[in-house]
This record gives structure tokens, C-alpha cells and sequence, in this order.
């Protein structure tokens, strides 16, 4: 979220690797939280994929003169395909083959709102060229996309559940339950991790639920079992018993 910086600092030439990133804390826990969901689903929903890199309030650093000191910007979300994935500590386009994001989502704030709208958009229009563009307002929930045609942003029209899509990620891009979520093209939602662990969770407890039902019945069926047979047993006694008795009076059963 870092404004571009025009004014030449020091010239140095950073040695490869060694941009740190220089971004803001993002502005609240909705903005982080946001971030965080769309990167933990992303990274969930491309798997053990090794060729590709997401992140997000991490400088990308793309000054032809390879310099730290001018042109660089901080997307509140970012995907690039195509590239390793490894950890960095920013994303420095002339030591990554010269390769810009693929899509970029801006998380909209009073204090960026007109910036994403207005400067950025330009900027990765004409200088990231990067195919998919939105930003989304967690406060008023608008949520606004565009797709690179011809080198001009054209406006998404959405779906008739009011998704947005991406044809980089081929995934659709709506809100569920007041955020900013990725569903497939089949419609179903992106899981983040750890909603993957609570369904896993809750279906091992329901497997459990369902062995302990199993155990009781088979332990009430184990008890009839001893019923009946302890009452053919009874039924048994009764009966040499009777036969006894008619012996004992002379008379052949």
C-alpha cells in the first residue's frame, strides 16, 4: 500500500535477495483477516503445486534501475503463476525473470480507497499488465473487478450469484459471510485450512458418535442374547424337573 515513490534516494544497487519488504502494518484486524483468507485458500486450493507464489503487504519492487529507492508498490494480495515457491522476503520483478503478479486484490480503506481506484489500477494496467485486477470494501462489501483486454482494463460483469471471475486462478471470487472468498467454478466455496480441520474434526466425531452407537447396540443385543439364553436355560431346569417328578410317580414321560 506504499505510495510510488518519484524523488531518487541514494542511488544503491541491492545485491540480489536483499530487499526486505517495506510495507505498513495493514490498517485493522478486518484488513488482515481478509489477507489472510484469500492467501490460506489459495495456498490450500493449489495444493502441493510448487509453481507458484502468493502473498500479501509485501513490497514488489519494479524499478528498470533495480534500485529499492524508487518505484515499488504493496499489494494488499498478490498471485504469481508460473515462478517457485519459496519464501521471500519482497518480490523483486528483475531478479524473478521480470515477472509481475497475475492477479492483485486490493482490501479498500478510507485512506487507499481512491489510490487503488485511481493510481493503481493504472499501474498494473500499464506497467504490471497484470491480467486480473479487483478490489473489495469489507465495510460496504463492493466488490469491483477487472480483466486485461488489449492492454485496458475492462470491467467484470458478475455471475448470476454476483461472483466475480478469475481467469488466471480459474475461480470465482464473491462474498460469504461478509468476506472475500474463492469458490470453484463448480460453485463450491474454497476451504481455508482450518475449516478443513473442523469438517475433519466434526466427521471424526461423527464417526465416533456412530461407533459408540454401534458398541451400545451390540452390547444391548449381547444382553438380550443372555437373556434368552438364561431363559432357555430356566425353561430347560423346569422341564427336567417335571420329568423328574413324573418319574418319581411312576409314570414314563
Amino acid at each position: 500500500m506504499s505510495l510510488l515513490v518519484s524523488e531518487a534516494a541514494e542511488e544503491v544497487v541491492f545485491p540480489p535477495g536483499d530487499l526486505w519488504s517495506d510495507e505498513p502494518p495493514m490498517e485493522s484486524d478486518l484488513h488482515c483477516r481478509q489477507m489472510e483468507i484469500l492467501i490460506s485458500s489459495l495456498e490450500y486450493w493449489l495444493g502441493d503445486r510448487q509453481d507458484f507464489y502468493v502473498s500479501g503487504n509485501l513490497t514488489i519492487y519494479y524499478s528498470p534501475n533495480q534500485l529499492k529507492s524508487e518505484d515499488f508498490r504493496g499489494p494488499d494480495f498478490f498471485a504469481v503463476l508460473g515462478t517457485e515457491r519459496r519464501d521471500r522476503r519482497s518480490w523483486v520483478v528483475c531478479q524473478e525473470d521480470g515477472k509481475y503478479p497475475n492477479i492483485i486484490i486490493e482490501v479498500l480503506s478510507d485512506s487507499t480507497a481512491d489510490v487503488d481506484r485511481g493510481l493503481k489500477k493504472q499501474i498494473y494496467q500499464d506497467i504490471f499488465r497484470t491480467p486480473d485486477y479487483f478490489w473489495f470494501d469489507p465495510k460496504t462489501l463492493e466488490l469491483t473487478g477487472f480483466h486485461l483486454v488489449d492492454g485496458q482494463y475492462q470491467e467484470l460483469v458478475p455471475t448470476g450469484e454476483g461472483w466475480l471471475s478469475s481467469r488466471q486462478l480459474e475461480l470465482n471470487l464473491g462474498i460469504h459471510e461478509g468476506r472475500l472468498r474463492f469458490f470453484s467454478m463448480d460453485g463450491e466455496l474454497v476451504p481455508l485450512v482450518q475449516e478443513v480441520a473442523a469438517q475433519e474434526r466434526e466427521r471424526a466425531d461423527q464417526e465416533r458418535a456412530r461407533a459408540d452407537r454401534e458398541h451400545e447396540q451390540a452390547n444391548q443385543e449381547r444382553a438380550r442374547a443372555d437373556r434368552e439364553h438364561e431363559q432357555a436355560n430356566q425353561e430347560r431346569a423346569r422341564a427336567d424337573a417335571l420329568v423328574q417328578r413324573l418319574r418319581e410317580l411312576g409314570i414314563d414321560p
